[in-house]
């Protein structure tokens, strides 16, 4: 029988990566529920088996019911039934799977009902749904705001919503506004304090919400009369058992039609904060949008993941020519390709959710030493913020370069479909048509490079390439990896140049190509190590990434050195 997760020896790779030693220790915390609940992990193993069942579970359930359910769920989307939503019918089978299955809460303590699972094997499963119906990944992974809930919320919310997530209840986050999309400061939601209701009241309207009719939202909102910027926003928890929020239509999109997307209208819907007033943009939706991004970049993995295995599928049996066209170069240099980005969007995004699992880990621990009159230790506080830094600085790559790398891959499984590629009853034209967002909610590329830039500007992404560089590879990658020195000097001199010109719009002007190739740099690296450590699976892959992303670092390098400030003119209109 079919599973997305044993016929995937990728990520069982990435799951057994050595720093998911020092993950677990800081999870489980020396393994202290162990004989407090009968899941919970003895040791090392014992917890690293747990999550190989748990994701071969997932596994299981997306390729024999979700990926069974996805063409239907297409056809079909979610119904907009009064001022509700119903989803469709394969939407809810998929769920009823998932929540029977015991596959909710997943991140979230034992004692409010959770998994306890750092996420990183988290993350893996969010891929996994994701290439069988991308659409069904936005319902079931927005679970993972319930992360932000329990960072930033009382115990007493915590105890009251997050046992109800654990058990099958949806999510979503109530960001953006018509006058509001990317440019969150703009949020006029009006949230009010009733005296008389003893509880917040929230009236507006809300646009392109991802499953907006959820059970539990997390809403941004304007606390704060007569302000107009961020620091009058603050965070807010809606229960849809409250009442006060209709849905007032759901979008027709171009993909993911099974994740209903809704224009919403507050009148008086009582809700309660979350945190401290004036901080809901500052700070809470900035650790939101962070693990929303990663989210997105397992999404494109998972649509890629797809592509490439409808395309290969279909060059194997088509044939053209007396022969099948998996044999044609013109073919077999696109699928390699296909494959070459995908293992190294993988690695970095992998990379990118241990970083995140371990800063993430010592911040728990941190909050619960705090409680108790305690502090990290001046090791963990450094270790701590190396992982913070890591985190912020790779999540960005991670979800530009797969989102982008996702797009591009999508248009060539087409390609190699060629006619019948733009026929419905092919799968890859609902992989084109999902894959198209991926780049653009959660925060566009051009966010990401806003987000990524100061990482070039301040030597970090150049600083991690040259640790990478240091490192041990197998024989066969050693060639590759001095490639790798020279990709990243012409970072450097890149870089170096945008910089001394001292002039602010050169600099952006030049953002997207050194962003572009701080990342080609960086995977490089990370593809190279993956070949080192199981050669069968990456080694094709590593010298195919290698020549493509030397030839983008060289294009992006002519372009910045031969560019002035004064050429900013001929660009801007």
């Amino acid at each position: 029988m079919a599973n997305c997760y044993s016929d995937r020896p990728e990520l069982r790779f990435e799951l057994n990566h050595p720093l998911m030693q020092r993950i677990v220790e800081l999870k489980e915390r020396n393994f202290r529920d162990k004989g407090k609940y009968d899941y919970a992990p003895d040791d090392f193993e014992d917890a690293m088996d747990s999550y190989d069942r748990v994701l071969d579970i997932v596994g299981d359930i997306t390729a024999n019911i979700i990926g069974e359910n996805a063409e239907g769920v297409d056809q079909e989307g979610p119904h907009h039934e009064g001022h509700r939503v119903r989803y469709a019918s394969g939407t809810e089978r998929n769920l009823d799977a998932m929540v029977k299955a015991g596959m909710n809460g997943m991140t979230m303590p034992r004692r409010y009902d959770g998994l306890n699972f750092p996420i990183t094997p988290y993350t893996m499963c969010a891929e996994i749904v994701a290439h069988k119906d991308a659409g069904f990944g936005n319902i079931w992974s927005l679970q993972d705001c319930v992360e932000t809930l329990y960072e930033f919320g009382s115990e007493d919310q915590h105890k009251r919503f997050i046992p109800r997530i654990c058990k099958g209840e949806t999510m979503s986050m109530d960001l953006t506004e018509p006058d509001a999309g990317s440019d969150l400061q703009r949020v006029m939601l009006k949230a009010t304090y009733s005296e008389e209701e003893g509880c917040w009241l929230l009236n507006g309207v809300k646009r392109f919400i991802t499953n907006g009719d959820a059970d539990q939202h997390l809403v941004l909102a304007r606390s704060e009369e007569g302000t107009k910027d961020g620091r009058g926003l603050s965070m807010f928890i809606y229960d849809k058992r409250q009442g006060g929020v209709d849905v007032r239509r759901i979008e027709n999109k171009l993909g993911i039609h099974g994740s209903p997307t809704c224009e919403l209208t507050y009148k008086n819907a009582r809700a309660e904060l979350v945190g401290s007033t004036r901080m809901g943009l500052i700070k809470y939706v900035m650790a939101l949008m962070n693990g929303a991004r990663l989210g997105i970049a397992a999404q494109s993995v998972g649509i890629s993941q797809a592509c490439y295995d409808e395309a290969i599928a279909y060059a194997r049996d088509r044939e053209q020519f007396g022969k099948a066209i998996i044999n044609f170069p013109a073919v077999y240099d696109m699928l390699s390709l296909i494959k070459a980005k995908l293992d190294a969007g993988r690695a970095l995004l992998y990379q990118t959710a241990r970083y995140v699992d371990i800063y993430k880990a010592l911040d728990d621990i941190e909050r619960e030493r705090k409680a108790a009159g305690e502090k990290l230790t001046a090791e963990e506080r450094e270790e701590q913020k190396k992982y913070a830094k890591l985190a912020d600085s790779l999540t960005p790559l991670a979800k530009g370069m797969n989102s982008e790398f996702c797009n591009q891959n999508a248009y060539d499984c087409i390609q190699i479909h060629g006619g019948s590629g733009f026929m419905m009853e092919y799968a890859c034209q609902r992989y084109y048509r999902d894959a198209r967002i991926t780049s653009i909610y959660e925060g566009t590329t051009q966010l990401q490079v806003v987000a990524g830039i100061r990482y070039v500007t301040n030597g970090s992404y150049l600083a991690q390439c040259r640790e990478f560089e240091a490192q041990e590879v197998s024989e066969s990658m050693k060639p590759l990896q001095l490639r790798s020195v020279l990709m990243a000097n012409m970072l450097e001199e890149a870089t170096a140049h945008a910089k001394d010109a001292g002039d602010q719009d050169f600099l952006d002007l030049c953002a997207r190509h050194l962003y572009e190739m701080a990342a080609y740099s960086i995977m490089s690296h990370l593809i190279q190590y993956n070949a080192t450590q199981q050669p069968e699976l990456f080694e094709r892959s590593a010298r195919v990434f290698m020549n493509y992303a030397e030839a983008e670092v060289t294009k992006h390098h002519h372009f910045v050195m031969n560019l002035t400030p004064a050429a900013v003119e001929d660009y801007r209109k």
